[in-house]
């Protein structure tokens, strides 16, 4: 298959993330995602509940070595490791190539080794927190912060006096994502939740992108519990409709989040609790705070602005002469 009338650059990439992948589609390129019979694991194309624009297009990963594209974006170890070995070719594993890593580290929060190791390579991370936390060896690393957009028809209206949270398999994720923190604050605090697995704790289930936005709207708040994870696209999503956010003072969510303006963080939970029942209790001050959360959103994390760092990042990184891994993957790491 020959792409090389299309959008350039071209980017050969794998479905990790559905969400970050939708609004990274946003950014004018050729996005070539491998696809295996029955959908595995980095394999699900356009998969999942967005609607994905046409600068998306799916490749048999059988096909992968006869097409043509400028970089490869690895978006997990596995990808690295593993799935880079199975479909494509020695010469295409010499293209350029950039590691989007989308979490802190997990074994440690600051002795974690990334699996990249390699100054031909770039590592980008999605938060200054994760950037600063991983320990990434010889490969270069920048900083690309998210970018979020909602339709134009969804704003805050606070109309329901609960909050809501989004996070996906909470029950089985434990205590990194907050489960215990949302049990805690739920005996308390009326709050909904949403996403993947979420019936577990009687919650909305994994609604299609759009009608989750739409149903966030009439929240009058939005809690984010998790202690350790990346900044996650729903906590943004909330604040450019307009909610106020409450969280846990963690990871890079101090930096996004200022008490009085746009919500309030703090690791003490009971402090949480009092801010999320005035909330309840005085509609004007959630709307207050909500619409500092809207500014900014609006003003760090645009969806323009995102797409423009990454264009750029593309086209610097394809422009650069193709390299061969600055080391073989150890076997113990491709386990």
């Amino acid at each position: 298959m020959n792409l090389a009338d299309l959008s350039r650059p071209r980017v050969l990439t794998w479905h990790v993330h559905g969400s970050y992948l939708y609004y990274l589609a946003h950014t004018p390129c050729l996005f070539i995602l491998p696809v295996k019979e029955g959908r595995p694991e980095g394999y699900g194309g356009r998969g999942g509940n967005f609607a994905w624009p046409e600068n998306v297009v799916e490749v048999p990963a059988e096909e992968i070595p006869d097409t043509d594209f400028d970089l490869i974006l690895f978006q997990s170890k596995r990808n690295y490791v593993r799935d880079q070995f199975d479909i494509l070719t020695p010469g295409q594993r010499r293209l350029p190539r950039i590691f989007l890593e989308h979490d802190p580290g997990l074994e440690s929060p600051t002795n974690t080794k990334h699996p990249v190791d390699d100054p031909n390579a770039l590592l980008v991370h999605v938060t200054a927190f994760n950037d600063l936390m991983w320990d990434s060896g010889k490969t270069p690393t920048r900083v690309i912060e998210h970018g979020v957009s909602v339709p134009d028809d969804v704003r805050y209206t606070g109309s329901k006096d609960r909050g809501i949270s989004v996070v996906n398999h909470l029950e089985r994720r434990g205590r990194r994502l907050g489960a215990d923190v949302f049990g805690r604050v739920t005996q308390e605090v009326p709050i909904d939740l949403a996403g993947m697995g979420s019936e577990e704790f009687g919650g909305l289930g994994d609604l299609p992108h759009r009608e989750l936005l739409q149903r966030e709207a009439d929240y009058r708040f939005f809690f984010n519990p998790i202690r350790y994870t990346s900044l996650g696209l729903s906590v943004l999503e909330a604040m450019m409709i307009g909610l106020p956010m409450v969280g846990l003072g963690t990871t890079e969510m101090n930096n996004v989040v200022e008490n009085g303006v746009s919500g309030y963080v703090d690791t003490r939970v009971d402090r949480l609790v009092e801010h999320m029942q005035r909330l309840i209790a005085d509609p004007d001050e959630a709307a207050r705070l909500g619409e500092g959360a809207r500014q900014r959103a609006l003003e760090r994390f645009n969806i323009d602005r995102f797409a423009t760092e990454w264009r750029t990042t593309f086209e610097e990184v394809a422009s650069r002469r193709s390299h061969p891994s600055s080391a073989d993957i150890p076997a113990a790491l491709q386990a």
